[in-house]
């Protein structure tokens, strides 16, 4: 068995969510506001119902019914017990994202809806960028400051790979703007979203550090609407899969059309041997 390579640091990310101020957490509000839009465009009721999150408060407030499941990495979810599974502006912090949507795909109900809305990978791509830059300059080399987080692509995969059917990814991006770079890695803190990577620099960084970053962050990435601010990206990936059933659309087999394309378009079939030519003389 492949032991996953590991991440966070999770007695290191268990605290900073102690620490999370309510009011902080507009990422999960949004988050939370499109996932009910996308939930209201399913034709189905769902009865049981349960949130894979680090942040429980935002989302029992949301769906009061709902059982909610911290994210562990082993999740405390019973085989087949619910008809709705959401995991919530977690994916992003699990060693095993593969695994952590396996669970979820078990537990849910033949024909039973999982959905997961995360942080994409274009999330904070500026701080990423000048941290990055600010630490080759002040010293010369780097260390991992921004959590990774996957693209759209990697997330697609992932729905397939944990045997989810119908699967669909998609995400929203949209910018955010802030006094300065300190006043944004404030807010982080405050979402309970610092550095809780495990092969994070242990040591207390130069205050050069900070403040070369915070240069760089104004020089190349101020607000659009206003030069003295700087803008964040932030990108929101939605996944939505169904546990198999039977009565699931499934795709033909190769070969076993009854009409031709020909016929519905109304013109002539050409086989390549009415449209090969002999050798000219």
């Amino acid at each position: 068995m492949t032991t996953a390579p590991k991440l966070t640091d999770r007695i290191a990310l268990t605290l900073h969510r102690a620490r999370t101020q309510q009011d902080a957490l507009f990422l999960h509000e949004l988050a939370a506001d499109q996932l009910q839009d996308r939930l209201g465009m399913v034709k189905k009721r769902f009865t049981d119902v349960a949130i894979v999150t680090g942040h429980p408060q935002t989302w029992a407030d949301r769906f009061p019914n709902a059982k909610i499941v911290p994210d562990t990495p082993t999740l405390t979810l019973e085989v087949g017990a619910h008809d709705l599974l959401i995991h919530a502006m977690a994916l992003h912090w699990a060693d095993d994202p593969v695994g952590q949507v396996i669970q979820c795909r078990r537990a849910l109900r033949p024909d039973g809806l999982f959905l997961s809305v995360s942080p994409g990978g274009q999330t904070l791509a500026e701080l990423r960028a000048v941290l990055a830059q600010a630490e080759a300059n002040v010293a010369g080399g780097l260390s991992p400051r921004v959590a990774p987080m996957m693209d759209l692509r990697d997330a697609g995969a992932l729905l397939q790979r944990a045997g989810l059917a119908l699967p669909v990814a998609d995400a929203e991006r949209f910018t955010v703007t802030y006094a300065d770079s300190p006043s944004l890695m404030r807010e982080l803190r405050a979402m309970g979203e610092g550095n809780a990577l495990h092969a994070r620099d242990r040591r207390i960084p130069p205050r050069a550090l900070f403040a070369e970053a915070a240069r760089l962050y104004a020089q190349h990435h101020p607000a659009a609407d206003d030069p003295a601010r700087i803008q964040a990206t932030v990108e929101l990936i939605h996944l939505s899969g169904w546990a198999p059933d039977d009565s699931q659309p499934k795709p033909l087999r190769p070969g076993s059309a009854s009409a031709r394309l020909a016929d519905a378009l109304g013109t002539t079939e050409l086989r390549p041997s009415d449209n090969s030519s002999g050798p000219e003389d």
